[in-house]
C-alpha cells in the first residue's frame, strides 16, 4: 500500500479499530493527520470508560489537541472506521478538522450522509470537506465479524 494515500491512513484507523475489538469495545478506530504524520490515534472506550464520549474520534481529537497544544485542529485530517455520529461530527465541526475520510457508512447513527447530513446544516462557520468509502468493506467487515462473534456468545 503506497504510504501517505488515504488507504494507507484509513489502515492505521483499521489498526486502531482491531486494539477496540481485543477490549471488547465496538471496533472503530480514528487517526488525526498533519502534514502527512499521524499526530493522533484513537479507538472506542466506552464501555472501558464507562464514559458516553469515549468515541474513537473524540478520543483522537483529545490527543491531537494535547500534542499540538491547540483546540483547533485547522490543518488536520481525521480518518475513521465508521461514518461518524452527530456527537462526533459536532466535535470535528468545534476542531475545525480540514477533511474527513471515513470507511463505511452508519445507517442508524451516521451524521455524514446516512442519517443526517451536518454539511447541510446552515450558518455553520466551518465545513469540512468529506470523503466516505475508503477501505469501506474492510471497515464494514470488522464490525460484522465484532457482532457476529458477540451473538454467538
Amino acid at each position: 500500500m503506497k504510504k501517505n494515500t488515504p488507504e494507507f491512513f484509513m489502515s492505521k484507523a483499521l489498526k486502531e479499530a482491531f486494539k477496540a475489538s481485543l477490549i471488547d469495545e465496538v471496533p472503530i478506530g480514528c487517526v488525526i493527520v498533519k502534514d502527512n504524520k499521524i499526530v493522533a490515534r484513537g479507538h472506542n472506550k466506552r464501555e472501558n470508560k464507562l464514559d458516553v464520549t469515549s468515541h474513537a474520534e473524540m478520543e483522537a481529537i483529545r490527543k491531537a489537541n494535547k500534542k499540538l497544544k491547540n483546540w483547533r485542529l485547522v490543518d488536520c485530517d481525521l480518518y475513521v472506521t465508521i461514518e461518524p455520529c452527530i456527537m462526533c461530527m459536532g466535535a470535528i465541526y468545534q476542531s475545525h478538522i480540514r477533511k474527513v475520510y471515513y470507511g463505511a457508512p452508519d445507517p442508524k447513527g451516521g451524521a455524514v450522509s446516512s442519517s443526517i447530513n451536518f454539511n447541510e446544516i446552515k450558518n455553520l462557520n466551518h465545513y469540512p470537506e468529506i470523503e466516505g468509502g475508503v477501505l469501506q468493506e474492510e471497515c464494514s467487515q470488522i464490525i460484522k465479524d465484532y457482532f457476529k462473534n458477540k451473538r454467538k456468545k
